[in-house]
């Protein structure tokens, strides 16, 4: 695949910040209850991207788009992080993980059901591959304690994930990407927020350096301008191809969190990154072959909710 040089800028620049996200809401969760720390971050972020939206604030159109900014919330935000801070109390981190980056897998059915996208047996080789090494690097999750709900909560975080990017690409010619990166973080925000107060402890919350130092990187460069970036890489290319690189994202949280959090590396790191590295190549590089080996595209006004 060749690829602009701004977009490989944007894709290094999503994977890193998305990687030390993990190690630092960790840290951040030593300060505050995960509900009421998930609402703070992503109404934060979400009030800077209106900031950065008002020059275009015809675009908004709020009476006839709120229930695309309604529903993206609800799908990228609302359930794909409160879901994840719950469930991770159920079940252990290395394997809610490895079951979140499903994601991928995930998204690139669903970019074949209802975008239209092509699904070739090399490409869902390729995401199968790489989830593969998304498990094998987070296998020393698999010792702890496995409850059944923190299996079903991390599923749910996974397809909230790709149901609110295949949605987002599907409905993104109808709405100011713009807009709505920033009102379905602000409404998602909100939405948790509320949540949060009436299922957690304000007071619990320690308002020192660290804690806000961390919840301001998260919000304006994880949440805000990470979110933005994500969006504008899936508008304008396929959903599936970029939803591929997000298997690196756990690589650098493992590196990071070595860095930050004293963790060690394990040869299932090590076997892992080759596995995500090989699934990358076989999703975005096209092979000589003699006969193009593909399933057909799901025509448009088939296959599923998303279709129009």
């Amino acid at each position: 695949m060749r690829m602009q040089k701004n977009t490989l800028f944007l894709l290094i620049f999503l994977i890193l910040v998305w990687g030390i996200n993990w190690p630092l809401s960790k840290i951040a969760l030593d300060y505050a209850p995960p509900i009421l720390f998930a609402g703070l971050r992503a109404l934060i972020g979400g009030v800077l991207l209106v900031l950065v939206a008002l020059p275009k604030a015809k675009h908004l159109r709020l009476r006839q788009t709120w229930p695309i900014y309604l529903t993206s919330a609800l799908l990228s935000i609302v359930i794909y992080y409160g879901v994840q801070t719950i469930g991770l109390q159920y079940t252990p981190a290395g394997l809610f993980s490895a079951i979140v980056f499903l994601q991928p897998v995930l998204l690139g059915l669903f970019s074949w059901l209802w975008l239209g996208e092509a699904m070739t047996k090399q490409k869902m080789l390729g995401l199968i591959v790489g989830f593969a090494g998304v498990a094998t690097m987070s296998a020393g999750g698999f010792t702890g304690d496995v409850s059944a709900v923190g299996i079903i909560l991390a599923l749910v975080t996974a397809l909230s994930w790709a149901l609110g990017t295949a949605y987002v690409k599907k409905i993104g010619p109808k709405v100011d990407s713009t807009w709505l990166t920033a009102m379905q973080i602000t409404i998602g925000g909100v939405i948790l927020l509320l949540a949060g107060s009436g299922m957690e402890d304000w007071s619990k919350i320690q308002w020192n350096g660290t804690f806000i130092w961390d919840t301001l990187f998260i919000a304006v460069f994880v949440i805000a301008a990470g979110w933005f970036v994500y969006f504008k890489l899936i508008s304008e290319g396929e959903a599936s191809k970029i939803g591929s690189f997000t298997f690196l994202i756990p690589i650098v949280s493992i590196f990071s969190s070595v860095l930050f959090l004293n963790e060690k590396v394990t040869i299932n790191l090590v076997a892992g990154l080759i596995l995500v590295l090989a699934s990358i190549v076989l999703v975005n590089v096209r092979f000589q072959r003699r006969r193009a080996t593909a399933l057909p595209a799901v025509p448009e006004g088939h296959g599923g909710p998303g279709a129009r």
